[in-house]
């Protein structure tokens, strides 16, 4: 019995399967840029779905940028990911790896406290939290969401990096130590390299959830030079109410879009081999 034929079929398949895959998550990317080409005309009397016709109005990009602050909500968002993205991998990094190889009283608990913190719905910690930044006069400042998305994305991060501190070999460590090293200096010269597989994707996962977050953005700041780009987004759409400018409206989703579709093409190898860096080990 020949094994080429059913093998064929099922290569057969499963591109047909990728493609129509592919097709399904590229038609709303490739839609909303057709979209953002037209005006409200083409949207009343053709169909949504239809092609725009020439010219085609590019000038909506930049009608949205300037007219609904959308260059303002795009460095808030810009700043807000940036900064909490890159404390949330250093803080997590460092605790990962003080459990990980330390052996102390209360480590364990630590890290349960930790893993138990994913669990909790973030639509319970709303109400603490605000207070908390409105005590520390931190409600409509950009550095009041930095720390909010950095403690927001914390646990996950140690979650993962504490397993792959686990995994690292001891010697070296203990090289480093004959060699006259203290602790901060093996940390980051020899063992935050090492991770630095585990750590990329945490890093990329957390500025796109911090990038795409609406809810925190909403209640903690209410100022619109401040407001973020989902926030700006929802607001746009407010404000125009009965006449809505379709185009502009998607070309102010798309702009919102590229930052993430470029972060997936440059960096979806860094993606998965974090997620398997840990599979040979």
């Amino acid at each position: 019995m020949s094994f080429s034929q059913p093998s064929r079929i099922f290569r057969t398949a499963a591109i047909l399967v990728l493609l129509l895959w592919t097709s399904a998550v590229l038609y709303p990317l490739l839609w909303t840029l057709l979209s953002a080409l037209k005006n409200n005309t083409q949207f009343l009397t053709n169909k949504p779905w239809s092609l725009p016709e020439f010219p085609l109005y590019w000038s909506n990009f930049s009608y949205v940028w300037k007219t609904y602050h959308f260059g303002d909500y795009f460095l808030n968002s810009v700043y807000i990911t940036l900064m909490s993205s890159c404390l949330s991998i250093l803080l997590s990094a460092t605790t990962a790896y003080v459990i990980a190889r330390f052996k102390f009283s209360g480590s364990q608990l630590m890290y349960m406290i930790y893993l138990s913190s994913m669990m909790i719905p973030l639509i319970l910690g709303l109400v603490p939290l605000f207070f908390l930044l409105n005590d520390l006069y931190l409600i409509n400042k950009l550095n009041g969401l930095v720390l909010v998305y950095t403690a927001w994305s914390l646990p996950f991060g140690v979650f993962v990096l504490v397993s792959f501190f686990k995994s690292l070999p001891k010697e070296l460590e203990e090289a480093s130590y004959i060699d006259g090293a203290g602790y901060f200096r093996t940390f980051f010269q020899i063992m935050l390299p090492m991770a630095r597989s585990g750590m990329i994707p945490i890093l990329i996962m957390n500025a796109l959830n911090n990038w795409n977050e609406y809810i925190m953005g909403t209640i903690f700041v209410n100022e619109p030079s401040k407001y973020t780009l989902p926030v700006g987004i929802a607001i746009m759409q407010g404000e125009m109410q009965y006449r809505t400018e379709w185009g502009p409206l998607f070309a102010g989703l798309l702009i919102s879009m590229v930052p993430v579709v470029l972060v997936y093409a440059f960096f979806q190898r860094y993606i998965v081999a974090g997620i398997t860096a840990g599979a040979v080990k």
